[in-house]
């Protein structure tokens, strides 16, 4: 089962290093990474996206709370939470017809930017699942596909 977890860390060298050995060196795959500066200037957010059942969440939770660095951990998919995602997809101009075109203009999850050398890029912002269906539509004439990632927040 796909789950997020949130970590709050101290700005210190080599805390990123601590956190994805742990993962590491247990084998676990991590499917996404996000960093940021948090609300705190002296610490940063990690949102890391990963698989497993819910005893092993349980155990890489306790696991990431003894390391030095964290100040807070928390498994954010098992409440309810808000989840987002970026992607970016840069397309020929030629392979977008008006009518698609339009249709990506109407969509409050898509923004266009025009670049100079006769190709667009359209940033969506979205869940991972709604961000799955428009890349899926947009596949066969993409030139590049840049995701972000994950990031989440608790909601109640």
């Amino acid at each position: 089962m796909r789950h997020i977890i949130s970590v709050l860390l101290e700005n210190e060298s080599g805390a990123l290093s601590r956190v994805a050995g742990l993962f590491s060196a247990r084998s676990f795959n991590i499917e996404s990474l996000s960093v940021a500066p948090s609300e705190d200037m002296s610490a940063s957010r990690m949102t890391i996206v990963t698989s497993g059942s819910d005893a092993v969440i349980v155990q890489i939770v306790k696991q990431l709370d003894k390391l030095i660095d964290v100040i807070e951990v928390s498994e954010i998919t098992s409440d309810e939470h808000v989840e987002r995602e970026i992607a970016f997809v840069k397309i020929e101009d030629k392979s977008i017809n008006k009518k698609m075109m339009a249709d990506f203009s109407k969509n409050e999850f898509l923004k266009i930017h025009k670049t100079k050398n006769n190709e667009i890029i359209i940033e969506c912002v979205d869940s991972p699942k709604k961000i799955n269906e428009f890349l899926k539509s947009v596949k066969k004439i993409a030139v590049k596909i840049v995701r972000s990632g994950s990031v989440g927040i608790n909601s109640n």
